[in-house]
C-alpha cells in the first residue's frame, strides 16, 4: 500500500479513544505498541473459530492450528531472512529469548574467565541475564561505554574484544536514547576474535529491515509486542550449528523424541527449546503484524518517522528549559528529555491530563541515567501512525505543565 499516515490510523482502534475527554495522543510506541485491526482479528478468530492445541493432534481443529502455528514460523524466517524456519524459536518475548542465550548457549560453552561484552546503553534484559551467568560460572562482564550524544565509543569497544571475549551482546536500537549503533561493524570485529555476537533488535525491527544473513548475527531476538503483534510472544534467531549444540532450556512437553525414567530423547530444531503449549493465538496474530507491517513499505515509513523525528526534536527545543537526551548522529524517533524544575513523573501526571501518553522514568536503563546523572526522563517514542499534529499537543502539554510549576 502506498504510505498515507491517515488512512493507516484507520486500522488502529485505539487512535480514536478519548483520555480525559482529549483525543489520545499515544506517544508511548517504545514501550508497546498499537495493534491493527487484522491482528486483533487474527486472535479473536483463532478463539472463536479455531481453538486447538498444535502438533500431536490428529483432528480437525488441531491440524488447522498446527499448519496456521507453523505457517507463522515461515512468515517469521522471511522477514528476518534467516536461512531455514529451524532457526526461528518461539519464546514469551526478547527478555525471555535473551535467558534462553544466556542459560543453554552460556552455560554450556563459558568458563571461568571468560569475558561477554555488553553495551552502557542495555537495557536491564540484557544486562541481568549476563550478570547472572558470570555469577554461575565465573565468567566477567565488560561494559563498552558511550559517550555524551549517547553513541558507543567504538575504540573503547575494540580495546576491549580479545581472545577472551566469547559473547557479545548489544542493542541494535536504544529504547532510551534512539541511538542506532553499527551493528553490522561490531559483528564483524567480534567475529575477528571468534566470538559470537547476539542482537537485541527489540525496537530495531520496526526501523529498518532485518537481515540475519547479511548482518552475519550469531542470535538475534525481538518481541511481538513491539512490531505491532500481541503481547506474550517473541522469537529468537539462532545459528543453526549453535543451536543444534546448544542444551535444551527448559523440560517438558513437545521438546522429546522419547521419555523413560531412565532417559530422556529430546526434539530436533526448533522444538527442543519450545517446551510446553506455546502461545500460539499469540503466534498467530505476530504473523498477521508482520504481514501487515511489510505491506505497508519501508520506503515511506522511514521517511515518514525521520521527519517526525527532525520536527519533534526542533518542536520540544522550542519550549524553554527542554534539554534531549541522546543526540546521537544516528538515532530513531525516541525523544528522550527532561525538563527543568518538574520530575518526570509529575510531568508525565501533567501531560496525561491533556489526553497524550508518554513513558516517564529510567525505562529499565538505570546505568543510561546514571551516566547522564539523571533519576529519569520523559520520552516521546513515536510509530508511522504518529503525526506532527499529536508532537504540537504534546509541546502544548509540556507548556501547561510549566505553568504548573511557576
Amino acid at each position: 500500500m502506498s504510505f498515507n499516515v491517515q488512512k493507516l490510523r484507520q486500522n488502529f482502534p485505539n487512535l480514536n479513544l478519548k483520555v480525559h475527554g482529549k483525543a489520545l495522543v499515544y506517544l508511548d510506541n517504545a514501550a508497546t505498541t498499537f495493534k491493527p485491526q487484522c491482528v486483533i482479528d487474527a486472535v479473536s478468530n483463532h478463539y472463536s473459530l479455531g481453538t486447538s492445541n498444535v502438533h500431536r493432534g490428529v483432528h480437525f481443529l488441531s491440524e488447522q492450528a498446527t499448519a496456521a502455528f507453523e505457517y507463522a514460523r515461515q512468515v517469521v524466517r522471511q522477514f528476518l531472512h534467516a536461512r531455514r524456519v529451524e532457526e526461528i524459536i518461539f519464546t514469551r518475548g526478547a527478555t525471555d529469548s535473551l535467558n534462553l542465550i544466556a542459560q543453554s548457549y552460556g552455560r554450556h560453552f563459558l568458563k571461568k574467565g571468560d569475558e561477554i561484552i555488553i553495551s552502557h546503553m542495555e537495557h536491564h534484559s540484557n544486562i541481568v541475564p549476563w550478570q547472572m551467568l558470570c555469577e554461575q560460572v565465573g565468567s566477567v562482564l565488560k561494559i563498552i561505554p558511550i559517550n555524551d550524544k549517547g553513541e558507543i565509543i567504538f575504540e573503547e569497544y575494540l580495546k576491549l574484544l580479545s581472545d577472551k571475549t566469547k559473547i557479545v551482546s548489544v542493542v541494535w536500537v536504544s529504547n532510551s536514547l534512539g541511538t542506532v549503533n553499527p551493528i553490522k561493524k561490531m559483528i564483524e570485529e567480534a567475529h575477528k576474535r571468534g566470538a559470537v555476537f547476539v542482537v537485541d533488535a527489540a525496537q530495531a525491527v520496526t526501523h529498518a529491515p532485518t537481515d540475519v544473513q547479511d548482518l552475519d548475527c550469531d542470535f538475534l531476538v525481538l518481541s511481538g509486542h513491539k512490531i505491532f503483534g500481541p503481547t506474550g510472544v517473541g522469537v529468537l534467531y539462532g545459528k543453526e550449528k549453535l543451536l543444534e549444540a546448544m542444551p535444551p532450556y527448559q523440560g517438558g512437553g513437545d521438546m522429546i523424541k522419547s521419555v523413560t525414567f531412565e532417559k530422556t530423547l529430546y526434539n530436533t530444531l526448533p522444538y527442543k527449546f519450545e517446551a510446553g503449549t506455546p502461545p500460539i493465538a499469540e503466534v498467530i496474530g505476530l504473523r498477521s503484524a508482520l504481514e501487515f507491517f511489510q505491506n505497508i513499505g519501508w520506503e515511506g515509513m522511514k521517511a515518514h518517522k525521520q521527519e517526525l523525528l527532525e520536527y519533534g526534536t526542533k518542536t520540544l527545543l522550542s519550549v524553554d528549559g527542554v534539554r534531549i537526551i541522546g543526540t546521537a548522529h544516528d538515532k530513531t524517533s525516541i525523544l528522550s528529555f527532561v525538563v527543568e524544575g518538574i520530575h518526570p513523573h509529575d510531568l508525565g501526571t501533567l501531560v496525561d491530563q491533556e489526553g497524550v501518553a508518554i513513558r516517564t522514568g529510567h525505562h529499565c536503563t538505570q546505568p543510561v541515567m546514571q551516566r547522564f546523572g539523571i533519576p529519569a526522563t520523559a520520552r516521546a517514542s513515536l510509530a508511522f501512525y504518529n503525526t506532527k499534529e499529536e508532537l504540537d499537543t504534546l509541546a502544548q502539554a509540556i507548556v501547561k505543565a510549566k505553568e504548573v510549576f511557576k
